[in-house]
């Protein structure tokens, strides 16, 4: 590929850049788990035929309400701080992170492109000095306090790809968005399957290659 088109790195976390997931452990961390499971009890008829339906969409809203709703700005702000001081300091994979270093190190654009909340991931981003986050946005009400609702769409699938292209087409306009760019992506998931095709360069850091990512693929 050729050096003169700008490059650019699309990374997810939770699993890629993370060795773990982080959304359930930061929903106990705000919500406590007793009364995250409560709350979460409480709302069944919603919670019980996502839980059937495996739509992780839905699943992602339910536990949001049940976090999040009326809590402060603030307050939130203050434990997704100390949250991604504590990823940066106990979960991120080592291996991952090094490639990441490795283009920031060529003077490469890199991305963090989750489906974890974008309240934790943009402190992390900043500890990790990415050059922007685009993850899970909670919406916030006048009085500065969370709705419980999400702001946009599940960042995961095809919305993923829409949100890099979206970034992309406003910051790398001079070069003709996505098609003046080489994008190179990192996923370990299913989630991730969009991105990674639309990728110039797709890396899957999974244990199994999938069958739908093609050979060639790092």
């Amino acid at each position: 590929m050729s050096r003169d088109r700008p490059r650019v790195a699309a990374f997810d976390v939770d699993g890629t850049l993370t060795t773990r997931d982080c959304v359930v452990p930061f929903l106990r961390r705000v919500a406590g788990t007793p009364q995250l499971s409560l709350k979460l009890v409480v709302n069944a008829r919603h919670t019980v035929p996502a839980l059937v339906r495996r739509d992780r969409d839905a699943l992602k809203e339910a536990s949001a309400r049940a976090a999040f709703r009326g809590r402060s700005v603030q307050d939130i702000g203050r434990h997704a701080a100390e949250f991604a001081r504590m990823v940066r300091t106990s979960w991120l994979e080592p291996q991952t992170l090094e490639m990441l270093r490795a283009h920031q190190a060529a003077g490469d654009t890199v991305l963090l492109v989750s489906a974890s909340f974008e309240v934790y991931l943009r402190p992390l981003g900043g500890l990790l000095a990415v050059d922007d986050v685009l993850a899970v946005r909670l919406a916030v009400g006048s009085d500065r306090t969370f709705t419980g609702d999400l702001s946009g769409p599940n960042c995961r699938g095809p919305e993923k790809v829409r949100r890099v292209h979206t970034w992309l087409d406003e910051h790398c306009s001079d070069v003709g968005g996505r098609q003046g760019v080489h994008l190179t992506a990192y996923g370990d998931s299913v989630g991730d399957r969009e991105l990674l095709l639309d990728a110039d360069t797709a890396v899957f850091v999974g244990k199994h290659q999938p069958s739908w990512l093609p050979a060639s693929a790092g």
